[in-house]
C-alpha cells in the first residue's frame, strides 16, 4: 500500500535529513514510526502526501507515483491527521469541516451526509455534528479531526503525534478509535506506550536511516536499542521493570 525506495531528501546539500530509505507496509498493517526530534518523520510524512518534492528516489502510495502530476489521486487515497487539530478544522463546524473534502471529491449531498453520520455514529461523536470547533474541547477537536479525514474513505491513514497534549482519558479514546480503524495506519509518534497499543511493526529512524524495522513488541523492549537512539522504553514497559 505505502512503498518507499532509495529515498533520500535534504534541505540543505551539507545535512542530508532521510538517506537511502526503502522499505514497503503492506494494506492493513498499522506501523509506527519513532525517532528522536529530528531523526526525519515529519520530512517522511510531507513526502507521502507530496508536501516537499522528492529529490532522490520514489514513494508510491497504492500503487501510484508520488508526484506533482499524480497528487489528485494519492491524496484521495491517503489521510492526513494533523498533530495541531486547529490547523486542519477550518471550517465552523464540525459537520460542515466533515462535508468539505466528500463534497469537493463530487459527492452528492445526500451520500455525503450518510457517510458523515455513518462515522460520527461509530465513535459515538454524534452530539460533536452541529458543535463549533471553536467551543469543543482539545480531546473533541481531536477524534473530531479523526472522523474529517475518514469521512474522506482513505485507503490509508497517516497521523503525526495522534496524543500529544491529550488529558489521560481522551487519549485513551484515540487509542480506542485507532484500534478499530480498518485503513492502512502510519502513525509518527514520540507516545511509544500509544505505538506499542496500537501497532504491529515499528519502524526506527535514526538521522535519517533506519536503525531497525520489526515487531513492535520486539523494538520496544529493547533498552540497549532504544537508548542508542536517543528514546525510552515505553513507560508501560519500565514501570515493571521489564
Amino acid at each position: 500500500m505505502l512503498r518507499v525506495e532509495h529515498v533520500s531528501f535534504s534541505y540543505e546539500k551539507e545535512h542530508p535529513v532521510l538517506r537511502e530509505l526503502s522499505f514497503q507496509i503492506a494494506s492493513g498493517e498499522r506501523v509506527g514510526l519513532i525517532g528522536a526530534n529530528g531523526a526525519g518523520k515529519s520530512t517522511l510524512m510531507k513526502l507521502f502526501l507530496g508536501l516537499l518534492p522528492c529529490q532522490q528516489g520514489e514513494i508510491y502510495a497504492g500503487g501510484v507515483l508520488v508526484s506533482r502530476e499524480n497528487l489528485t489521486q494519492v491524496r484521495r487515497t491517503l489521510g492526513f491527521v494533523l498533530q495541531d487539530s486547529d490547523n486542519q478544522m477550518f471550517m465552523p463546524t464540525v459537520y460542515e469541516d466533515m462535508m468539505f473534502a466528500p463534497l469537493n471529491y463530487g459527492l452528492r449531498r445526500e451520500d455525503a451526509e450518510k457517510r458523515v453520520d455513518a462515522v460520527l455514529e461509530r465513535f459515538g461523536l454524534t452530539e460533536l455534528k452541529h458543535r463549533y470547533n471553536h467551543k469543543i474541547s482539545q480531546g473533541e477537536k481531536r477524534m473530531a479531526a479523526i472522523a474529517t479525514i475518514l469521512a474522506m474513505e482513505p485507503a490509508v491513514l497517516l497521523m503525526d503525534e495522534p496524543t500529544t497534549s491529550l488529558d489521560p482519558y481522551n487519549r485513551r479514546k484515540v487509542i480506542q478509535a485507532i484500534g478499530t480503524l480498518p485503513q492502512t495506519i502510519l502513525i509518527a509518534s514520540h507516545d511509544l506506550d500509544m505505538i506499542l497499543d496500537t501497532c504491529q511493526r515499528v519502524i526506527l529512524l535514526s538521522q535519517g536511516m533506519i536503525a531497525a524495522d520489526g515487531p513492535a513488541d520486539v523494538i520496544l523492549r529493547d533498552r540497549e536499542l532504544l537508548e542508542k537512539n536517543r528514546l525510552e522504553l515505553p513507560l508501560c514497559l519500565s514501570r515493571c521493570g521489564r
